[in-house]
């Protein structure tokens, strides 16, 4: 299964995403691909955003290598699963070409956006959001069978 994790810059959501992703599969000897990208450009080179490497750190996940990077139409092909992070990613995802685009907050949190902490006063806002997602990508993985019962494992 290779899957991609998008939302706007790539700096906060969707490398945590691809980081709680990779650690859930290793922890339970599955290969998987996951990768991350975003909807736009504005970041493409740069490491995640500071609290972003601190929250996947805290949590056992070292996020700190990845480089922010642009979705390309390619990527519709090669992954067999594209996750947007919030409704504007999907829509924007879509309109680029996307045909089945799912939104992570489909997979808890009553389908809500995953908010971007980026905009977010301090770091309070990145525990709840690494929440939120490590939450959801474990019932991703248990909903596409990718890893049955996924939320029992401890990703801390």
């Amino acid at each position: 299964m290779k899957i991609l994790f998008v939302c706007l810059g790539n700096i906060c959501r969707s490398p945590i995403a691809e980081g709680i992703a990779k650690k859930i599969a290793q922890s339970h000897g599955v290969q998987i691909v996951a990768d991350s990208a975003g909807t736009g450009d504005y970041h493409v080179g740069e490491p995640p955003c500071e609290h972003s490497v601190k929250i996947a750190k805290m949590n056992g996940i070292d996020i700190s290598s990845y480089r922010a990077r642009q979705v390309k139409k390619e990527d519709f092909e090669n992954f067999d699963l594209i996750v947007a992070l919030d409704e504007q990613n999907r829509r924007d995802l879509k309109r680029m070409g996307a045909e089945d685009v799912v939104k992570l907050g489909e997979f808890g949190y009553d389908s809500e956006d995953v908010p971007d902490p980026y905009f977010f006063d301090g770091f309070d806002g990145f525990e709840k959001v690494y929440d939120m997602i490590e939450s959801c990508v474990a019932n991703l993985f248990e909903v596409y069978d990718i890893i049955p019962s996924a939320k029992t494992v401890e990703t801390r």
